[in-house]
């Protein structure tokens, strides 16, 4: 659940006096395709594309087209096949793991979710782990995706570099370890719940730099363990504090969720433990994990869909606390934005728009973003 309800019109006006770019859907994603084929080809070419264009239509900026950067690192650094071989490895009634080949993770990813949807159908639950992976963008689209097919979805995903730091300790074990859930209703948009099991993102330490803001205390340890202020020290030694923060406010729940999705995510498919990686490894072997219920195999047809319409408006009637507008629930943010961007178009920032610009420029890839004439 995002917290940038409320302001889905802003995010558009602020690109455009900043001097950034807004683009339409399409636009975005032919460029990102363009970018991913020059990386991998053009199967998950489209599939990488389309994952980190549905990101950005829902506000999730930070899993969109600013993760190109850092998939063209990923590139250079040799940790992406070019030619991934994705197939189910092992299967088994309503369960299946795949291989991601060594890839990007967003192909076997939409497979492993499409797979459980499938399993599901036949069988009223379906569960695929995914192995030899690599980042995989926004948790939520996946789970989106069984909601979709009018499937419960529940999607985990470990990360390959460790940047949580486990209650009383002073060294990070954990990524940032996403969960997301999403549940069909019969009338309404999907209950959408796609949150971290850090106290904060990445994100929000780079724009603490970048505005040269101290850090609040618990959102990032020192290497002592103590508490750390400096967004930049935080950002270089990535040692962020589980969901919670402190024992005291709960962190102890945040590491259970993280250690959780690492279990579901890396130990069930057989993928790498980050910190126990051969850092030999031609590959990260990042593991996720895709779970599609049917709720028609639990009760009458139907009935699910209807009782989740009725909660969801029980949880939006809520009466606001003083000071506040109104109560939301999840997903809500989202959506909205989904709708004002596939109208109005996406927001690119500039510097993000020069960055892909200078990339596409690298790798013989023509620049779409910035002239509809093309």
């Amino acid at each position: 659940m995002s917290v940038h309800a409320g302001a889905p019109a802003g995010a558009v006006a602020h690109a455009e006096r900043a001097g950034g770019l807004v683009v339409t859907a399409e636009r975005l994603r032919a460029q990102l395709e363009a970018l991913f084929t020059a990386w991998t080809g053009p199967e998950h070419a489209r599939a990488s594309a389309q994952t980190l264009v549905e990101a950005d239509l829902m506000g999730i900026d930070s899993h969109g087209i600013t993760l190109v950067p850092l998939y063209e690192e990923l590139v250079r650094s040799g940790k992406i096949a070019r030619d991934p071989q994705v197939g189910v490895a092992h299967a088994f009634g309503a369960v299946a793991t795949i291989d991601g080949g060594g890839g990007f993770g967003h192909a076997p990813s939409l497979q492993a979710m499409d797979l459980a949807v499938e399993k599901a159908r036949a069988f009223g639950i379906g569960a695929v782990g995914v192995r030899h992976s690599n980042h995989f963008g926004a948790a939520g689209v996946y789970a989106l995706r069984a909601a979709a097919e009018g499937m419960i979805g529940v999607v985990t995903s470990a990360v390959h570099l460790p940047s949580i730091v486990p209650v009383f300790g002073r060294v990070p074990r954990m990524g940032t370890n996403p969960i997301a859930f999403a549940a069909p209703g019969a009338e309404g948009a999907p209950f959408l719940l796609d949150i971290a099991t850090s106290t904060i993102a990445i994100g929000k330490l780079k724009l603490a730099a970048r505005e040269g803001r101290s850090l609040p205390e618990g959102w990032a340890v020192d290497r002592d363990g103590k508490p750390q202020n400096d967004p930049e020290a935080a950002l270089r030694d990535r040692m962020m504090t589980p969901l919670g923060g402190s024992r005291a406010m709960g962190g102890h729940k945040g590491y259970g969720l993280a250690a959780m999705v690492e279990i579901l995510s890396t130990l069930l498919p057989g993928a790498s433990y980050a910190p126990l990686r051969d850092p030999d490894a031609a590959h990260y072997d990042v593991g996720h994990f895709c779970l599609a219920l049917h709720p028609d195999a639990f009760r009458e047809a139907g009935g699910f869909g209807r009782d989740l319409d009725a909660f969801v408006a029980c949880l939006r009637e809520t009466p606001p606390a003083e000071g506040c507008e109104r109560v939301l629930a999840p997903g809500d943010p989202e959506h909205a934005m989904r709708a004002v961007r596939a109208r109005d178009g996406i927001p690119v920032p500039r510097s993000l728009a020069d960055a892909a610009r200078a990339i596409a420029a690298e790798r013989g890839v023509r620049f779409l973003l910035e002239d509809p004439a093309e």
